[in-house]
């Protein structure tokens, strides 16, 4: 007897790209999330001129700032979206904590869209090209607000199953995932508590929270969004990318060497994003300490044959 040749087996459907949208209650936090750290920048001037700012408040701010910003930089999007370098389970869980103080979003949801930004990467599904709405001057203005924060606004949600399975498997990751809302109130309730205890006062108190929480929040969440729409509209482009990712100097240092996006888009899993003379990465020199350490190993770092292949013609 004959048996009849199998049907061939065909892949399964992709995943979709979004889950159910986002809730009332959770759309509502972000808007609080977002507009009362911008508020509380737009308050800096007058409380500052003579009377509010002091240097346990600076150094408060410069703290907090390096912490959370390097816990995006060097975790959420060089380690964990890209896996840029393997690094050990308590540094591993560290870095997502640090990046959780951000309060730019739990580290799944984060790395999922960031994932997606990169396989849409200025086209239709990225969450957060300028280049969306068409290249008229009234489409690109329209584009800057999307790109810098508007897509914040959105209800959609990315699928973390699709582009963050990883994380999803990970239990020490989803924990820390899980308590995003205390990481969140840790990040703004310690500058505050540490300027109270600094200056022994309750205006400490108050200073501390509104500098190294309020403010030091809102300066990071605008640096991080200027690189998804400064860098993808100005700057310089020395290598071959399928995006408009560009390097974008002045915001260097502030963004921990992540303006410097030409590069990363070419090259995305490069721990290193500053690899020309001069182009200063101060979190790719955080991931060479650690590795000096012992505490993370496979480190991609840029090589001459890598640079090669993307160098732009």
């Amino acid at each position: 007897m004959t048996l009849a040749p199998e049907a061939p087996v065909s892949p399964p459907a992709p995943k979709p790209i979004f889950e159910e949208p986002r809730g009332t209650a959770a759309h509502v936090s972000v808007y609080l999330f977002v507009l009362i750290p911008t508020l509380a920048l737009f308050a800096t001037v007058p409380l500052a001129w003579g009377w509010g700012l002091g240097w346990v408040d600076v150094a408060l701010f410069a703290v907090f700032y390096a912490i959370s910003g390097l816990g995006v930089t060097v975790g959420y999007h060089r380690h964990f979206t890209h896996g840029s370098f393997k690094a050990k389970r308590p540094l591993r869980v560290g870095l997502a904590v640090a990046g959780s103080m951000a309060v730019q979003g739990s580290v799944v949801h984060w790395v999922a869209d960031h994932r997606r930004h990169h396989a849409f990467s200025d086209k239709e599904g990225d969450p957060h090209s300028p280049w969306l709405f068409g290249s008229s001057p009234w489409a690109l203005a329209k584009g800057f607000w999307h790109a810098h924060m508007g897509w914040l606004f959105e209800r959609e949600e990315t699928n973390r199953d699709r582009f963050a399975p990883d994380l999803q498997a990970d239990r020490a990751i989803r924990a820390v995932d899980r308590l995003f809302v205390l990481w969140t109130v840790l990040s703004l309730v310690l500058p505050g508590v540490l300027g109270g205890l600094l200056t022994w006062s309750w205006w400490g108190v108050l200073t501390g929270f509104f500098w190294g929480g309020l403010v030091r929040v809102a300066v990071l969440h605008h640096i991080t969004w200027s690189v998804n729409s400064i860098c993808h509209m100005i700057g310089e482009r020395p290598f071959h990318s399928r995006d408009k990712a560009a390097n974008f100097w002045p915001l260097a240092i502030f963004s921990f060497g992540e303006a410097w996006h030409n590069l990363h888009h070419a090259d995305p899993t490069c721990a290193r994003h500053g690899v020309l003379r001069g182009q200063i990465d101060i979190s790719a020199r955080l991931i060479w300490f650690f590795e000096k350490l012992g505490w993370v190993s496979n480190v991609r770092w840029p090589t001459p044959q890598r640079l090669a292949r993307i160098t732009a013609k």
